[in-house]
């Protein structure tokens, strides 16, 4: 009797392991059960556990389990789940703790079976927690759609209660959050305003910050809007209600959801459709798609080409900040200086300050809240710490996100080192863009460290086309090798570290 009930606190170790596991997994891969079952396909090796235990329920729906191999398995399982420092943990949202209590439940049942039916039930229930879980997310969605129309109705509630407050939307493929934390900064010149916080720019994170800091003291919100598949910006004006939008980029990230890049420009331009006729668009003036795909509705261009309508120009980039000349379509023209590095910033700085000047902010009232903006964390964020230097840049990547950060690596004059996983969610064009992206920084860097060996192949194959020293490369199995790896080459001049990208733990 000893030897079962062994195997039941075993086995209910490890489900719980697994259970904890896989729903953080879920909650990275946004709850989107599609995509969960994606990363299982891609991610198969790290389903040894769950393949064991299914091989033992097939054998032991057959023939009699022995109860001490089915309770080392359960060990070896165990122990293959068990928790390990994460780059982003699992948060227990609300949603997280109800899927849980679900998930929970169902195996429960599964265990019950076990005692009650047959003890292959034991591992055959382990086995299919992975599916367990996306059983238990279709379980709880209506009431998750329900909580969700509910928390919508009270966010336009409070928005309807404050018809004085200008709501500004930015969107674009790149650049969003960084001009969304310009402006906001800028804005402070004359408004009182709020954004949406950090990388808040889904529907509920939207939700979340009307609910919860909006007052009606405020005159100005500026919120960020993020968008994976056709429909998502249209969803997110009919939240927010935007007044005045501002366009970052049209590119190629997100992809692979999005499908073709029509579907992406679609998707963007749903912000211009959103506004008033006499609210303000401004569009990144310097972007190839933007100018080949105008929208609709009455427009105003930003950037660093002649042609557009808000200009920067006389850029000096150094190593400790940039300056800059802004022109207005009234014929104005005001010299700024920055601790932002380079010339990417003063796109985005350019369409922060267009917006500004368009709701009356005078150009002299900017040029002091100018110098108190700092690089967004981990967008090119410089860390100086004496003997070494690191331009974090690990948020996410994109093909001109990679270029402006390795052009602002080479200002720096220091043995340049570039730590990467490459760059994600490109669908079909991936493979191409990391080899260019290999090729590009192997004309920048003096070192490079790549973090895994499957994803970085076609980075590692660009750089071997230009002619990049084999000796010069290494790979790391993750972060935390790379940067020790890093940190112990002997050089005789000062190391700067490039931080490129940093995948979260469902890659």
């Amino acid at each position: 009797m000893i030897l079962p009930v062994v195997c039941f606190v075993l086995g209910a170790a490890a489900s719980l392991l697994a259970i904890r596991y896989f729903t953080h997994m879920f909650q990275l891969n946004a709850y989107k059960p599609k995509v969960q079952l994606k990363w299982l396909w891609h991610n198969s090796p790290r389903l040894w556990g769950q393949i064991l235990l299914l091989v033992l329920a097939v054998y032991g729906w057959r023939q009699p389990l022995n109860e001490t191999v089915l309770a080392t398995a359960f060990v070896l399982a165990g122990w293959g789940m068990r928790p390990r420092k994460a780059k982003k943990p699992l948060v227990y949202t609300h949603r997280v703790d109800r899927l849980l209590l679900t998930v929970l439940t169902l195996t429960a049942a599964g265990f019950y079976a076990g005692w009650k039916i047959a003890l292959f039930w034991l591992p055959l229930t382990y086995a299919a927690i992975p599916l367990l879980l996306l059983l238990a997310d279709y379980i709880n969605m209506p009431f998750e759609a329900w909580r969700r129309h509910t928390y919508i109705v009270k966010a336009r509630k409070i928005l309807k209660a404050c018809p004085d407050l200008t709501v500004i939307g930015i969107t674009g493929s790149y650049g969003k959050t960084s001009v969304k934390y310009y402006l906001n900064t800028l804005l402070q010149a004359q408004f009182n305003s709020l954004m949406t916080p950090e990388s808040y720019n889904t529907p509920m994170g939207v939700v979340k910050t009307i609910r919860g800091q909006l007052k009606p003291y405020h005159e100005v919100f500026v919120c960020e809007m993020g968008a994976q598949n056709v429909g998502d910006i249209k969803e997110l004006c009919g939240i927010a209600g935007p007044r005045h939008g501002i366009i970052t980029a049209l590119g190629q990230q997100h992809l692979e959801s999005f499908k073709s890049q029509e579907n992406i420009i679609k998707t963007k331009y749903e912000l211009a459709d959103a506004l008033p006729e006499d609210g303000f668009l401004l569009l990144n003036g310097d972007n190839e798609l933007i100018r080949a795909n105008p929208p609709r509705h009455r427009f105003m261009t930003y950037g660093l080409n002649n042609e557009n309508d808000y200009r920067a120009s006389d850029v000096k980039v150094s190593s400790r900040g940039t300056a800059f000349t802004l022109h207005t379509p009234d014929g104005q023209s005001c010299d700024f200086q920055t601790a932002l590095l380079g010339e990417h910033n003063i796109v985005n700085l350019t369409g922060a300050l267009a917006m500004c000047h368009l709701l009356g902010i005078p150009l002299t009232a900017l040029k002091p809240r100018l110098l108190k903006i700092t690089a967004v964390p981990h967008r090119l964020q410089l860390i100086d710490h004496g003997s070494f230097a690191v331009i974090d840049d690990g948020f996410n990547s994109n093909p001109n996100g990679t270029q402006a950060a390795l052009r602002t690596l080479s200002l720096f004059d220091d043995y340049k080192i570039m730590i990467t996983p490459g760059m994600v969610e490109l669908g079909e064009a991936q493979e191409t863009l990391n080899r260019e992206f290999g090729q590009n920084a192997a004309r920048i860097c003096d070192y490079v460290i790549l973090v895994g060996e499957k994803q970085t192949r076609p980075i590692a194959r660009g750089l071997a086309d230009a002619g990049f020293p084999a000796e010069k490369l290494y790979i790391a199995e993750s972060l935390k090798d790379g940067l020790e790896h890093a940190h112990a080459l002997k050089t005789e001049r000062k190391k700067i570290i490039l931080l490129e990208n940093d995948l979260p733990d469902n890659y």
